[in-house]
């Protein structure tokens, strides 16, 4: 009779296997590493982002750290008065949730970001995102445009996937 193995202890197993090297490496142009276990990857049969990477590889062992959209909502509840002033605010809260793991703009592996009226507004959010992110090694990145944000007179959000050394 065959033995039946939990989904837990499949989970563990494949862990196991992927840290130890197992699953064969991307084909795809090496880019800069940010982590020894962290390639970031455009892959030359796609066209080159400007300002993120199109694949973030982690193997081995790490942390993942998965960080709520930050609005442009100071400490204090205030809301930035336009879209520079919320960007930043938003930027400088994304900051603040990586210190509290002990994380920095390198560690930043994946960013989603959403942009109320957007034609007007991503040259601007381009701008800030540069001087807060790893640009060397700039994360893979979605960004929508949006009609409106679940609060009043929002205008920007960021939420971030975090990968750090176990």
């Amino acid at each position: 009779m065959a033995s039946r193995m939990s989904r837990r202890r499949f989970t563990a197993a494949a862990g196991t296997i992927v840290a130890a090297g197992a699953v064969p490496q991307a084909l795809a142009q090496t880019g800069e590493k940010g982590m020894s276990n962290t390639r970031f990857i455009n892959p030359p049969a796609i066209s080159k982002p400007p300002g993120y990477t199109h694949v973030v590889e982690i193997t081995g062992p790490a942390r993942i750290v998965y960080v709520a959209g930050q609005l442009g909502i100071d400490a204090g509840g205030k809301m930035g008065a336009d879209f520079r002033a919320q960007c930043e605010q938003a930027f400088t809260n994304l900051k603040a949730a990586l210190a509290a793991v002990g994380a920095g703009p390198e560690h930043v592996v994946k960013v989603n970001n959403y942009i109320v009226d957007i034609g007007k507004n991503i040259p601007i959010y381009r701008e800030v995102r540069d001087r807060y992110l790893n640009m060397a090694a700039p994360p893979a990145s979605t960004t929508i445009g949006v009609p409106q944000l679940a609060r009043d007179g929002a205008l920007f959000e960021v939420e971030a996937v975090v990968m750090l050394p176990t």
